[in-house]
């Protein structure tokens, strides 16, 4: 069994890895085995590395899985005690594995961590994928230490600080291959999206812990396979952040939260076309709901399973604040701000 395997998830990135996989093989080569499982590329993904970087393993996938059910996939053959999920748009820095490596062997409570994530565009500023570690506010919308919704925060060290988070950013995340597969892995079925946060928090519920290791900082580009604004990753977005709560909330939580969530999802919808005049989102999220409500039944042996193995009543499932109301009524735009 090899101590760390570094797992990058690739579907026609030839450019991404061309451009940033030097950085993971020069500074983790010697402390990680470097796998790129390929999500049956159309590009020369494969045919360029095999020609420039014959050392960097290969799991050729037989089509396009998704993040979720491709990652399950490759991490079935790899047999290694720490799995390190990275994104092919991340350029990693000098010792980053170092911190991530150390903590995990002397806080076997912990199931996961992640480095802090920094834009590759301003590299004093937080990435919006991860920032620096991310949370659930009492409705399931999530947020970061440095990034609450739009606002991007520069990082000036306000958050370089080991801090026990809700969920870890799937672009760099580090995770125990025996947590991994004890909660099931990623949920396949979201494809892509909310798919980390879910592991996360199945991993809290059954008493894990999660972490951020500042002190481990990478560079993300972000956004490259949906950008922003695209109707599918709305969609994408809506279901499977309400399957998930759906999954996860305890009992006296769920029927109100899903209600006020209905009304939530509806305003946003109703927003994005009559107020910015986008048919597209407007539409994402009716399809959203309605596919939300077509396959919730699928979840209802899942959600049976995750509450009965709830470790601790007490447990803290979200925080306890609304972010909208926070953002928008309180004008609270940083997480210093009311954490």
């Amino acid at each position: 069994m090899d101590k760390l395997a570094i797992v990058i998830l690739n579907w026609n990135g030839q450019k991404m890895l061309h451009q940033y996989l030097p950085t993971v093989l020069q500074y983790s080569k010697d402390e990680a085995v470097i796998y790129v499982a390929d999500n049956a590329s159309t590009d020369q993904s494969l045919a360029m590395l095999a020609s420039e970087f014959p050392s960097c393993r290969t799991i050729p996938l037989d089509k396009n899985w998704g993040f979720a059910e491709g990652y399950n996939k490759a991490l079935k053959q790899i047999d290694a005690e720490y799995y390190l999920l990275l994104n092919s748009d991340i350029e990693v820095t000098h010792h980053w594995l170092t911190p991530l490596i150390e903590f995990m062997d002397v806080h076997p409570e912990v199931a996961a961590c992640q480095p802090k994530l920094l834009s590759i565009y301003d590299r004093d500023r937080f990435e919006y994928a991860g920032a620096s570690g991310g949370f659930i506010d009492c409705y399931g919308y999530p947020f970061c230490r440095g990034r609450v919704f739009e606002t991007v925060e520069q990082d000036n060290g306000q958050y370089d600080f080991r801090q026990e988070i809700h969920w870890a950013t799937g672009a760099a995340m580090m995770i125990r291959s025996a947590d991994y597969w004890a909660v099931g892995g990623l949920d396949g079925r979201f494809f892509a999206h909310n798919e980390e946060i879910d592991l996360c928090w199945r991993l809290r519920i059954s008493g894990r812990k999660i972490y951020c290791l500042p002190e481990s900082y990478v560079y993300h580009v972000g956004g490259g396979t949906l950008p922003k604004g695209n109707p599918m990753k709305t969609f994408l977005n809506f279901r499977n952040n309400l399957t998930m709560l759906y999954k996860c909330l305890p009992d006296k939580q769920l029927h109100k939260v899903m209600l006020i969530r209905w009304v939530l999802d509806y305003v946003a919808a109703w927003k994005s076309l009559l107020l910015d005049r986008n048919v597209s989102e407007f539409l994402a999220v009716y399809r959203a709901r309605h596919a939300f409500r077509r396959w919730r039944k699928d979840f209802a042996e899942d959600r049976k399973t995750i509450q009965a193995g709830r470790t601790s009543a007490s447990l803290t499932d979200t925080c306890t604040f609304s972010i909208l109301w926070q953002y928008y009524a309180k004008g609270r735009k940083r997480y210093s701000d009311f954490v």
